[in-house]
Formats: structure tokens, sequence, C-alpha cells
């Protein structure tokens, strides 16, 4: 593809642009055709020349685990709804039947150029020594080698079966792959159906001795079916691989919250199926046995011309081939809590202090709880989990902490999707080191984001309080951008421990000082700025915002955004993912722009700041972090947090250096139409584009910088036109 090619790719859109003044469900776009459009602008990554070559490889196979993870979970509850006769429209006003409709179109595109993608980057592969071989491209050293390894590290594990009335079709689970056979017996020629499940606890590329050539698991199986069916020849075969729905349904009034999960899980593993993807030119009776079997329609079936299950080419970014990743980055320890000789505590007395992870390590986050849970004069902990790595450091810390005698208190989100079971694990684990252990509502997920630790000085108790906008999970936080708010502020403090008492006692937090929580305030507060930075338009002040998030779907908050714009409020938003607001409209949407940006780092902080009578950057800026996307389940149905930063450093950070690099970025963004489509524009030859990671990766953040805060920062300037 040439880079003409990459710049004109096409990004599918719901609907034409209505004339005029869109009325009605026209003046929203498709929750899930817009989801789709940023998979799109994922696998775009893939063909993105500036890309390295392994990390293209890596976009595609993000964006097949994407698209899975789609339809387990928003297809099938539409398929639900269909089934159950529900004829609820959505915001743009389409049934549940014609958002499928427009999903199955759209997905089997995405499919397919999906499969153009891997083909061209195989090429390139071949062309950089790493190569996936055929059966017939093996050398004889090769095969020999093959041989050894199935004998030692595949056959133990596989259960070849046959299918008949005494061995019926076994069940596979979500993202199950298997090999379907027909095979005649020698002597007589009788004929059997049989099943090879391929095995998940195998890696799908075998590499050969040398490391850069590489057989598919299910190739190797093929070569060997002689020694898995004696006397039996391979007269017709295919592949296929299942999605099954992955919603999970608990009861509200479950006497044993943990237990009813466990159950709900088994249940969610045998979940129906959504959508069997089978080989291209599979046999009539191998295709109509797979599919009765099943129970699947032939409208939740996909031929695939190509590979099957392309989220597992990720195990193809080889660490030997550094060369043709990005280059290593290493996340830069903050110079003040260097100048407090890692003191966290003294770090955060000396001022509020605002990371901005990966640029900034995470493992300060893991250090401010390890440090309370050492530290002598620290009496309580306590700490929301949504999700965590599986050898946690920070539960390792809570543990410590329990053990050594401290109250520790941890909100354990059970119902944090397909993490369910890593969270009970981590909440057993706890309870046993002496954690009081909570899991929160059972119709609210808690999905703030919030430590507390109340530590004894010099005869009072002063409570050190981090909000954060991403998980408390040391894996992802070194690609996911994030932000971190340190603070030893009494009244941010004292929100914090109403926002835990409601958490584990249910009682609704009265005279919150700063913060603003869902499902009780968030909305209305996020409301009540958006029509205050209205009325400056009015008097004919500066009025402007700025926002940053991962979707935006409410109806209530896109209708006051709308709102503002009329009224002459200037609104820019980098929407990473879904946006169902249409921009640019005019007598709609004229002053609301919108971008997405998609690079080497996954945006996920959530910001959003008021100019408040004076154009931003400004000191009189309100500035405001939060654990909630602009979407109802965010904002209704979880408990987040909105926090207000009133340190100047901290509010100068956010608009003067991360939101004002997200806006002026060039060389990641994609700027949202009128009609639903995402252009950008990257002129061949150009390479001084400007890159928001690429500086944040390059400057030091503002709070976290001690002693050397009197180093300037390189200005950046925005512009919203």
């Amino acid at each position: 593809m040439t880079q003409a090619d990459f710049l004109r790719s096409p990004i599918p859109v719901p609907r034409d642009l209505p004339s005029g003044t869109p009325e009605g469900p026209d003046r929203f776009f498709n929750r899930e055709i817009s989801w789709l459009s940023f998979n799109w602008r994922v696998l775009d990554e893939a063909r993105n020349p500036r890309v390295p070559l392994l990390e293209r490889l890596r976009f595609l196979s993000i964006s097949a685990a994407n698209l899975d993870e789609f339809y387990t979970v928003r297809v099938a509850g539409l398929r639900e709804l269909v089934r159950e006769g529900n004829s609820t429209l959505s915001d743009d006003g389409l049934t549940p039947a014609e958002q499928l409709q427009l999903i199955n179109n759209d997905a089997r595109r995405l499919m397919a150029a999906q499969q153009t993608v891997w083909n061209r980057l195989r090429r390139e592969m071949e062309q950089a020594d790493i190569t996936i071989l055929s059966r017939s491209r093996l050398t004889r050293a090769e095969e020999s080698y093959l041989r050894r390894y199935f004998s030692e590290n595949v056959f133990p594990v596989l259960a070849p079966l046959a299918i008949d009335p005494a061995h019926p079709f076994p069940f596979i689970a979500n993202t199950g792959f298997s090999l379907a056979l027909e095979l005649a017996r020698e002597s007589d020629g009788r004929q059997m159906q049989a099943l090879l499940p391929v095995p998940q606890q195998v890696g799908r590329f075998i590499a050969m001795p040398g490391g850069s050539r590489f057989l598919r698991l299910e190739d190797l199986l093929l070569m060997h079916l002689p020694s898995l069916f004696p006397g039996y020849r391979d007269i017709g075969h295919c592949a296929f691989r299942v999605l099954r729905d992955s919603d999970l349904e608990v009861e509200e009034e479950a006497e044993d919250l943990v237990r009813e999960f466990e159950t709900a899980l088994k249940r969610r593993r045998r979940g129906s199926v959504i959508r069997l993807k089978i080989t291209a030119g599979a046999p009539d009776r191998l295709r109509r046995m797979i599919m009765q079997e099943l129970e699947v329609r032939p409208e939740e079936v996909v031929e695939v011309e190509g590979l099957l299950g392309m989220a597992d080419l990720g195990a193809l970014v080889l660490d030997s081939r550094r060369d043709l990743q990005w280059p290593s980055f290493t996340p830069r320890v903050p110079e003040r809590v260097q100048d407090h000789q890692g003191d966290m505590f003294a770090a955060i007395r000396q001022k509020d202090m605002l990371l901005h992870h990966p640029y900034e390590t995470f493992d300060m986050v893991v250090r401010f709880v390890a440090q309370a849970a050492a530290d002598p004069n620290v009496l309580a902990i306590k700490q929301t989990l949504y999700r965590t790595s599986r050898d946690s450091p920070i539960v390792d810390a809570l543990c410590e902490a329990a053990e050594a005698g401290k109250s520790v208190t941890a909100l354990v989100e059970l119902k944090a999707r397909f993490d369910e079971a890593a969270n009970i694990r981590q909440s057993r684990r706890l309870e046993r080191a002496g954690a009081q252990v909570v899991y929160g509502f059972t119709q609210y997920k808690t999905h703030a984001k919030i430590s507390t630790v109340v530590r004894r000085e010099g005869g009072q108790l002063v409570t050190y309080t981090h909000y954060g906008t991403g998980n408390y999970h040391p894996i992802t936080a070194r690609i996911y951008t994030d932000l971190s708010l340190f603070t030893c502020d009494p009244a941010l403090g004292r929100d914090a421990t109403k926002v835990f008492n409601y958490l584990t006692g249910y009682v609704q937090p009265s005279g919150l000082e700063n913060l603003a929580i869902s499902p009780l305030s968030l909305k209305d507060r996020l409301i009540e700025l958006i029509r205050r930075e209205m009325e400056f338009a009015r008097l004919g002040r500066p009025a402007e915002i700025w926002a940053k998030m991962n979707s935006l779907i409410d109806k209530e908050v896109i209708e006051a955004l709308y709102e503002a714009s009329q009224a002459g409020v200037k609104i820019t938003l980098s929407i990473r993912g879904i946006c169902g607001l249409r921009p640019g409209i005019a007598g709609l949407s004229d002053n609301i722009r919108v971008k997405s940006i998609v690079g080497r780092f996954l945006e996920h902080s959530r910001i959003v700041c008021f100019a408040n009578g004076q154009a931003l950057p400004s000191k009189r800026a309100r500035v405001f972090i939060s654990s909630a996307d602009w979407m109802g389940r965010n904002l209704n149905r979880r408990v987040e947090t909105l926090v207000e930063c009133l340190n100047e450093t901290v509010k100068d950070q956010i608009t003067s250096q991360i939101m004002a690099a997200n806006l002026a970025d060039e060389a990641q963004s994609w700027i949202l139409q009128p009609d639903g489509r995402y252009l950008r524009h990257l002129p061949a030859g150009r390479d001084d584009l400007f890159s928001c990671h690429k500086f944040f990766m390059e400057n030091p953040s503002l709070s976290g910088r001690g002693k050397a805060g009197s180093r300037d920062v390189p200005a950046l300037t925005h512009s919203t036109d």
C-alpha cells in the first residue's frame, strides 16, 4: 500500500448526512457503528508506513481481539433483544435488528480488510527474515525437528474425537479453535467425521531452530493426522472458531455475591454461540454438521479466506527483533520524588503532584501503597480495585499492611468484565491477610480509582489521597495514558473518606467539598459547568471547553454541548473511541471539533477544562480529572469521581502541557467529519508533524519537577480552527 492509499483508506459511516439542521435521531451517531469506526482506525495503524513493522502487526492483532470482544458483549446483547422481540430504538433511531444488520455488513468488510493487511504484512515480514511457512516449504531438517516437537509438546495434550452417536460433539469454549475432519478408512473406504480441538496450551506459531521461521499449529496437526487417526486418510477438512455470548448476569438479591459470580462465570463459559468463523471452501457435510451442533444460523457464519484467529498474531511481535518495534522508552521517576530520596509522603506534603503515565512511572503509585504498608506511623489504608495484575504489587502491599496490624479496607469490584475470576482470587487473598474486603453495590459497578492513607504526624492525623483516571494495573499502565493526582489536601481527604463510607455502608455522602460522584451528582455537575460556560459566552466573555475521554455517548450531555455550541462556546473534544455527537453542523454544532488520537500509547485519561471567562489555557480555568467517560453507564450506573484540580501548577500542567499537546497533535490524529467519517492528513515526506506522545516522552511534567521546576517547558500553542 502506498502512502496515498493509506491516506484515502475508507472509514464506514452509518448513514448519509441529512440536509439542513438535523433533528431527532439524526442528531446522533450510532454507538455500535462508531465503535467499529474506532476499530477501523486501529487497523489503519497496521498499514501506516510510519509505524515499525512488528508494531503494525501488533495493531492488527489488537483490532482482531477488539472485534472478538465487541461480538461477545455488544452484539450478544443486541441479539438477545432481537430474540426477545424488543424493538426499542437507539438514540439514532434504529431497532436492535437494524443495528445488527449494519454491524454485520461493516464487520465483514473489516474482517476482509484485516486479511488484506495481514497478507501485506506477511510479505514485509519475509523481507525482514520472519517467515510463516506452509507445509510444502519445510526443509527435511525442519520436518525432523517438528516430529520431535509434536511428539514431546503437542501429542500429549491433544484429544482427537470421532463424531458419532457414541461420541457426541464436544463443547467448544469461547474463542475455541478446532479442525473438523472427513476421514476415510484405508481398508474399506468407510468414512468418518472427526474433530480435533486445537489446544490453547500450545503456542499458535511454532518457531523453527533459529527463531525466524514459523509454522502454524494447525498445519502441524494436519501433518500428523496419520499418527492421530491411524488407518485413516484425510479426504477433507476445515478449521473453525467460535465466539460465545459473554455477558454476565447475576441475581441482585444473591445471599453470597462471590458464590453467585462464580456460578455466573460457569454459565458464561457455556454461553450460546453468536459467531462462527470457518475457512472458505469447507466440505458441505462438515459445514452442515458444525452449524447444526453449534446451533448457529447462516447469518452468524463468516467464511474466511485466510488466517483464523488473528488476535494470536501478537505472539509474532518477537523480543529478538527490537529493530522492528518502537524504540525503547523508560518512564521517568519524578524529580520531586528523587529530591525527597523516594519518600512519597514528603513529596506530596510539598504540594499536590500530578503524574502522567506512562511517561512518569506507575511505580510511584505502587510505592505510595508499599511505603504506607511499611510505615509504622500509618494507621489505615483504603483502596478501590477495579482491574489489577495477576501478581499485583499493590495487593501485595495491602496484604503486608493488614498482616502488620494496620486497618486495611479494599473495595474489590467483582463486576469488572473479564476480570471477575481474577478479582475473586484477589479478594480471598486479601481476606486471608486480614483486610476488610467489600464488594460495593450489586446494581452499580465501582469504577472510581481512589486510595487513602491515614498517617499520624506530630500529634494529628493526615490523610494522603490518590485519585486516578486509570486502573491500579502495573502492566496496562505501561501503555495506557492516565493521570495520578497525589494530595494531602484535607478537603479531598475528607471527600475520599465519605466515598469509601458510601461504598462500605451505603450511606450517601453529604457535604462533599470538591468531588462530584456518579450516580449521584457527576452528570449534574458536568451539565451545570457546561451551562455556566454558556453564560460567559452570552456576556461576550471568552467561553471554551476542552475535554478528553474514551467515549461520549450520553444523550443529555451531548444535548448540553449542542446548546453550548449554539450559544457560542468553543468546544474541542479529544475522544479516542465512541462518539455519538455530530460536530461541525451549521445551527447545531458549528463550534464543536472532535478528534481521535490513535498511536503508540492508548489514550485513556479523562480530563475536562472550562475557560471560566478567560481564553484557554489560563490560570483562571477550572480543571477536572475523572474516572468516568461521558456514557450512560458511567454517569448513571457506576460509582465514579470527578475531581477539581486547584493547585496552580497542576492546573497549568493539564491545560498548557497535557491538553494543549493532545489538541495540537498532528501525527496521530483523526478529525471527525459531520457525516461520520474520520479523516487524517499525513503529508508524504513530512517527518516534523507534531506528536503528543513523542512530546510527553521527551519532556518532564510540571508538577513532579521538584527543584528543577525553574526550567523552561517548550511552549505549545493550540488553535481550535
